[in-house]
């Protein structure tokens, strides 16, 4: 069975184990904007008045060479920035700004700066994704109060949405390649430049890229995710395996961890929410990777609308295996020198936390790319309201795969001046393996004992 079948049937079977749906999020005749007026994932296909936002051209597969490890070239290596905003000149930008990227410049007046490029956007999908998507923008359905979905297929319930829990959920569900192995590694600089590494070998595969993925049955998890800490040596053989769940709060999210020390296996309910992050020195919480993931249960959530800005994008170059992991971490924050923003339309979302609930950030400011849904910048507040860390996520386009994620997720402590960046493959021996396939039976507890070896 091909995928585009296996799509096609998971919508016309949709997900039974929930009641009471919502009815369908736009008409059919709204919905025939996408692929016209709308790109196939939402985004408005014209450019902005004045042309500094261009009209979506999808980038070909074949824009730029691939190496013998997978990296691709940077097809815009030739460009110079248009210009560049420093502390100096900062405030002639500050509408285009979040509030966090502002304050990097306050935070770090003397080194932090945003050069900035020429607006490309060429983000795509495969054939078969836009034609779902089109699909769920008339069938997939909020239910449990937000907490879950229903009625979607492959990726992106919700591309024309109307509320910000619908935005949230096209992020958590957006297209990653349906399935990736992959070798990365995370650094948490000391405020004077100092790091260390750590060495994680992932494998992340959507339900229905699993080889024995049932249409007819298909459950309530979305994903399935392995990681797997390689170095250092005090770590290594440690081992997190996450079944995530469609809706969390009717299902939690089913976690084990492999501690190589115990050689045992137990479950971690606490990889959730604001527990904290796999090996990243109390600098993230579980819900920050992929710069947001999880149950969405805790917050309110509120679609503020569109709106103009400078987001880190094309970041090709930030990727190259001509660099070191030395080239791109310094003190306070990556080398941006080697970042690229540009100007684009994002959709800003606020999460309020609710009354009662609890999490170590009572608002988080999301702004997401149109063009992909894969969130650009989130702001966090702490209990007193006090801004506390910035994440920025440096995206770009494995146009060979027609995959757009991330190169980089960075996420700045303003308070302690220290930050976290996962992601880096620069120095591996391959860029992502987007043909990763695997069976249910990798992802038992059982499997994990088998792999957690020190």
């Amino acid at each position: 069975m091909n995928t585009r079948t296996m799509l096609m049937q998971a919508g016309i079977f949709g997900l039974s184990l929930w009641a009471g749906a919502a009815m369908a999020a736009v008409s059919a005749q709204e919905a025939e904007q996408l692929g016209t007026r709308l790109t196939p994932l939402g985004a408005e296909r014209a450019g902005n008045a004045d042309g500094s936002i261009p009209a979506w051209a999808p980038m070909p597969r074949t824009a730029g060479t691939v190496d013998s490890k997978g990296f691709l070239s940077d097809p815009y290596a030739s460009e110079k920035p248009l210009f560049t905003i420093t502390a100096q000149n900062v405030e002639q930008y500050k509408a285009r700004l979040a509030p966090g990227q502002y304050a990097m410049f306050k935070r770090y007046p003397d080194t932090f700066t945003m050069p900035v490029y020429p607006s490309h956007r060429g983000a795509s999908v495969p054939d078969e994704v836009a034609s779902a998507i089109k699909v769920n923008a008339t069938h997939a359905r909020l239910i449990g109060d937000g907490n879950g979905v229903e009625g979607f297929q492959a990726a992106t319930p919700f591309p024309i949405p109307k509320t910000g829990i619908e935005v949230i959920w096209n992020h958590i569900t957006r297209y990653r390649g349906g399935s990736v192995s992959r070798r990365v590694t995370q650094a948490t600089p000391q405020p004077n430049g100092s790091y260390s590494l750590v060495y994680f070998q992932d494998q992340f595969v959507f339900r229905d890229r699993m080889k024995d993925f049932d249409p007819q049955h298909p459950g309530n998890v979305l994903f399935y995710f392995k990681q797997d800490v390689i170095a250092p040596a005090r770590l290594a053989g440690t081992v997190l395996l996450v079944h995530e769940t469609l809706d969390q709060v009717a299902e939690p999210r089913q976690a084990w961890i492999y501690n190589a020390g115990q050689r045992r296996v137990r479950r971690a309910p606490q990889v959730a929410y604001d527990g904290p992050g796999t090996a990243a020195d109390g600098l993230r919480t579980s819900d920050n990777l992929d710069m947001f993931n999880g149950a969405p249960d805790r917050y309110d959530w509120q679609l503020v609308g569109k709106q103009e800005m400078f987001i880190a994008q094309n970041s090709h170059r930030l990727d190259s295996p001509n660099l070191k992991y030395a080239d791109i971490l310094k003190a306070g924050h990556i080398n941006q020198d080697l970042a690229r923003y540009e100007l684009r339309r994002v959709w800003h979302v606020v999460a309020t936390l609710k009354p009662g609930q609890r999490h170590i950030y009572a608002k988080r400011d999301f702004y997401f790319d149109e063009d992909t849904w894969q969130a650009a910048v989130i702001d966090h507040y702490d209990g007193r309201g006090q801004l506390w860390r910035v994440a920025e996520a440096h995206a770009q386009n494995y146009y060979d795969k027609q995959v757009p994620w991330t190169t980089l997720e960075v996420l700045y402590d303003l308070q302690s001046g220290r930050y976290l960046a996962l992601g880096m493959k620069n120095e591996e021996k391959q860029s992502y393996d987007f043909g990763f396939t695997a069976a249910t039976s990798d992802f038992t507890p059982a499997a994990l004992r088998q792999d957690g070896v020190r």
